[in-house]
């Protein structure tokens, strides 16, 4: 089986087991969505909903944060890791969307990208749940799937990106990135599956007797 057929495989399963894909990050506008993916950087979804399920409701445009401060932005994030090196972002982040953007969160990935704070990953996710433009943002779970299931040999999160691209069709990517980080946490978990026990990997490599070892990114 090669790596196109794997990949039709993946894609027929997991539109079966997940017809509905919807944001994880709870948001509610795009800038706040930007800071939820910006908070959610070595941190888990679930952590980061319920520190700023209490932040949104009256902190939501980039001129709250900058009224706010460091100092105050520090204290109501200080639950989630790094806090303060996102504070810095942003809060500087904020101030560049009122100074060059007047306040609205840029639609490119360039423009995203010189944003403080921003990598690709971010402003994919962003361009792609906030925008609904074609992108297929790649994280380390993505990544160590994509391996497993024989998508990709990159060594990095770049690599990866592009194997995947290449590998589905435009219109799939942003359900499809959703897709496989639900079915990784609930199915083919980094310390569970280890590639020879869920539906996919089973489907993918019915001989595979030894767990696979993964590059990390």
């Amino acid at each position: 089986m090669n790596e196109v057929q794997r990949a039709k495989i993946i894609l027929k399963t997991l539109n079966k087991i997940y017809p509905k894909t919807p944001v994880p990050l709870k948001h509610r506008n795009i800038f706040t969505l930007l800071i939820s993916v910006l908070l959610s950087a070595q941190c888990t979804d679930l952590n980061v909903n319920n520190v700023t399920k209490n932040i949104y409701p009256k902190y939501n445009k980039p001129e709250h944060f900058v009224k706010l401060g460091r100092k105050k932005i520090e204290s109501l994030i200080k639950r989630i890791g790094i806090f303060r090196v996102k504070a810095k972002s942003i809060y500087f982040l904020s101030k560049t969307l009122l100074k060059e953007y007047r306040g609205k969160v840029p639609k490119t990935f360039e423009q995203l990208e010189k944003l403080p704070g921003v990598g690709h990953k971010t402003a994919s996710v962003v361009m792609s749940q906030g925008f609904g433009f074609p992108a297929f943002p790649v994280d380390t779970h993505i990544h160590r799937l994509a391996q497993r299931w024989g998508l990709t040999s990159g060594k990095n999160v770049i690599q990866t990106e592009k194997d995947l691209k290449r590998l589905f069709p435009k219109k799939s990517w942003n359900k499809l990135h959703l897709q496989i980080i639900y079915y990784g946490r609930e199915y083919c978990k980094a310390r569970d599956c280890y590639g020879i026990s869920c539906k996919i990997c089973t489907s993918c490599y019915p001989n595979r007797i030894k767990p696979i070892k993964t590059k990390k990114a």
